[in-house]
């Protein structure tokens, strides 16, 4: 078998295997997308629900999804960034740094319901935060800190070190180097994690469950101390507790849902080409 003709079977078996992936989201979303958007209209997004949620709309579920995302942003990314920036620029590399590291990489892996028990144990019990929108905030950003964390550390790798020695050459400090030249070229990748981080923390289910969901409320939120519907949540029970629930109304959520980690989703991809785009200028 000549060069060519393997070349040409490992190009189909990866073509194939990246196929495998998109076709069934590409269903899935379409499937998603063609049940639900007869249900989407002004009075199902700004509604409170009636009669036991099989009427009116889903606007307090959506309210909390998005304050519980945006306190999960707020505090995960500075953590994130700057446990990244310590790890990458400051921390001496050893044994103590690959440790820390290899800790970082296994919470990745823990099950998303153990972090919804810590939260529980650590932010609703032991700080007496109880289940509220800042605890729910908390556990999230927990569970995506590593993340976070990982793709930052890696997008800093990724700038040149003789960027920062031609910065540290010309008189910079070590921070004024890594505000002005490295976090600019870093900003895409950092984007990056915090991409997959917002659509994990937007579409989790068991941590908010111990946290901060409410099972139904009449009423939005005042500040974070309050408990809130959240639309993953909302969409769990409204599957499997509520009897007789119109299939447009499930279907219609989960497309909101999908919605709403869409537009994050672009907002941050477009932040990643503009900084991309000014790099290069």
């Amino acid at each position: 078998m000549n060069k060519k003709t393997q070349e040409r079977i490992a190009f189909s078996i990866l073509t194939f295997t990246a196929m495998l992936v998109v076709i069934p989201t590409l269903l899935i979303i379409g499937y998603i997308f063609v049940k639900g958007i007869g249900m989407i209209n002004w009075e199902f997004l700004t509604a409170m629900p009636r009669k036991g949620m099989t009427e009116g709309g889903i606007y307090p579920a959506i309210i909390g999804t998005l304050y519980l995302v945006l306190g999960t942003v707020l505090f995960a990314l500075p953590l994130g960034i700057g446990s990244a920036i310590y790890l990458t620029e400051y921390a001496k590399q050893g044994i103590l740094s690959r440790l820390i590291r290899l800790a970082i990489l296994n919470l990745a892996g823990v099950p998303s319901v153990v972090y919804g028990l810590f939260g529980l144990g650590l932010f609703v019990l032991f700080l007496g935060f109880g289940s509220s929108i800042l605890a729910g905030s908390l556990t999230l950003a927990c569970l995506i800190l590593p993340i976070v964390i990982t793709a930052s550390e890696e997008a800093l790798k990724s700038v040149p070190q003789s960027y920062r020695e031609a910065s540290l050459a010309l008189g910079a400090t070590k921070w004024q180097t890594i505000q002005k030249v490295v976090l600019p070229h870093a900003t895409p990748g950092i984007t990056t994690g915090a991409i997959l981080g917002i659509g994990r923390a937007a579409g989790e289910t068991a941590p908010i469950l111990l946290t901060v969901a409410a099972f139904f409320l009449p009423r939005l939120p005042k500040s974070f101390f309050d408990q809130a519907m959240v639309l993953p949540y909302h969409l769990y029970i409204i599957s499997t507790q509520v009897p007789n629930m119109p299939e447009e109304i499930k279907y219609g959520t989960a497309l909101v849902l999908l919605g709403i980690v869409g537009v994050f989703f672009m907002i941050a991809t477009t932040i990643r080409i503009k900084f991309k785009m000014d790099n290069r200028a």
